[in-house]
């Protein structure tokens, strides 16, 4: 079989099989279909590799009210063909289970049905259609944001609601964009001179793993600045590498996280971290601070003073409840486990807790 991009294959299978056949079974059914649920086809980033597991036709059908669940699920289960342009359209199950319905002899079809409201708490853990605030924002990884606001809608038979909860969900409001990049400065201040204290000390792996943590950072930081939903590790640098303006920051993190020693690290870190900077700065979200590197007190560690940065962005809050908040930001800036992260009856909760009111 040739490979077909993931969102190329699902968007015909919409068109030329599953329309076709709910026009002929249930004319008249209102209901909006896309492909937002996760997946590298997502992000445009899916190669023959990602075949191998949970890959094939597949869409996400969404109705407006739960009774016609049922009756979609069964018009899908008795018309779906076994194939579609070759590729099988039910799924045994691979590495990860996540498509589609599973039938008595343990196969799925590729295609899911959900009430439109039901799906969103789901995946949210809120429904935007009725409003949301800095707490359900602060509450959502960027992840999830990325699939959401990414992949593809094929149809939108509800009024265009799926397509107007993507646009309401396309960016973070200008407050909260200047808290969450308050906190990835925070994040960098905190550990920006450790890189060279490790290397003082003698241990040149510790140096390395911070300098490392400093590159995830600022590469999340540079997305953020770019307007881009930084995703999870596997495409971080991937989703990166394709912003214009990438190729001198990856060139100087391929030096501070490379095999050279310590004063070679520090050049290429402070080469990082002065062009982020200047994003920063082009953002017009606050007032200018001096990109340029300087020493850490009177410790021979050249570092930005990323506090600086904070501290700018901080007060250019307007909503003062926001401002006062300590920058601690969006829940996947302080919290890295997919099994809480994927979960937003289990993250809603940790984001709560945090900051609590």
């Amino acid at each position: 079989m040739t490979f077909v991009p993931g969102l190329t294959l699902a968007r015909r299978f919409h068109d030329e099989l599953v329309a076709p056949l709910l026009a002929r079974r249930l004319p008249g059914l209102r209901y909006a279909a896309g492909l937002l649920d996760g997946g590298s086809e997502l992000l445009g980033l899916d190669t023959p590799r990602s075949t191998d597991h949970d890959w094939g036709p597949r869409t996400q059908l969404f109705v407006a009210d739960p009774g016609d669940v049922g009756p979609v699920r069964a018009v899908l289960d008795a018309g779906l063909p076994a194939e579609f342009l070759g590729w099988p359209t039910r799924f045994a199950g691979g590495p990860e289970v996540r498509l589609g319905v599973v039938r008595a002899d343990g196969e799925r079809h590729g295609v899911t049905v959900d009430e439109l409201g039901g799906w969103l708490r789901g995946r949210l853990g809120f429904d935007p259609r009725r409003g949301f605030g800095v707490a359900d924002w602060l509450s959502v990884p960027t992840q999830r944001l990325a699939e959401l606001t990414g992949g593809a809608v094929f149809h939108d038979g509800l009024d265009g609601t799926l397509t107007a909860v993507r646009a309401r969900l396309a960016w973070y409001p200008d407050d909260v964009w200047r808290h969450v990049l308050a906190t990835g400065w925070q994040r960098v201040g905190q550990a920006e001179h450790l890189v060279g204290r490790c290397a003082e000390v003698g241990d040149e792996l510790g140096s390395r793993v911070v300098a490392a943590g400093l590159a995830r950072d600022l590469m999340r930081l540079g997305l953020l600045l770019h307007r881009r939903w930084p995703p999870y590790a596997k495409w971080l640098g991937t989703v990166f590498a394709a912003l214009p303006a990438a190729a001198p920051v990856i060139g100087a993190l391929d030096v501070a996280i490379g095999p050279g020693d310590w004063p070679t690290r520090q050049a290429g870190l402070v080469r990082a971290l002065e062009a982020v900077a200047t994003w920063s700065n082009d953002s017009g979200l606050a007032p200018r601070v001096d990109p340029g590197a300087r020493p850490f007190h009177d410790r021979p560690f050249l570092v930005l003073r990323a506090e600086r940065f904070v501290a700018a962005l901080r007060a250019a809050i307007i909503d003062p409840a926001l401002r006062d908040r300590p920058p601690v930001g969006a829940v996947d800036q302080y919290l890295d486990n997919v099994d809480v992260l994927s979960h937003p009856e289990r993250v809603r909760p940790v984001a709560a807790a945090v900051l609590p009111g």
